[in-house]
């Protein structure tokens, strides 16, 4: 038996201004882009030399689930974006206008800093401990 997760659901304000900041700011890449209706889009998006895990953009829809946006973890860091080299990506996240509110910092697990995305949504830039 065989099992993964292969979609996060992010809910976001526009599917639109949500692929320019991952693609732009992140450098992600845009898996698909599909229309399923006037006003419902199938949106994939996933770190650059991601195969595994991605994010499917989701635009609210209603009040409840706009009330979501940028606080889908209650505050907590919600998404741990990994990387192999803390240094590059912190420094070209950083020149592309990404928004730290915690600084970089050596843990017994590696070198973490906390970003948020455009909604308010955190997430912990990590490269993980060599060994």
């Amino acid at each position: 038996m065989k099992q993964y997760i292969a979609h996060i659901t992010l809910v976001v304000r526009d599917y639109d201004e949500a692929i320019q900041f991952y693609t732009e700011k992140l450098g992600f890449r845009l898996l698909e882009d599909t229309a399923l209706s006037p006003a419902k889009r199938w949106v994939r998006i996933a770190p650059k030399g991601s195969d595994g895990c991605c994010l499917l953009l989701a635009k609210a829809d209603g009040a409840e689930q706009a009330n979501c946006i940028g606080n889908q973890a209650g505050g907590r860091v919600f998404l741990f974006l990994y990387t192999d080299d803390f240094q590059r990506d912190y420094e070209e996240m950083t020149e592309a206008g990404v928004r730290f509110v915690r600084p970089p910092r050596k843990e017994e697990y590696g070198t973490v800093a906390v970003f948020e995305d455009l909604y308010g949504n955190l997430w912990d830039l990590l490269e993980p401990k060599k060994g």
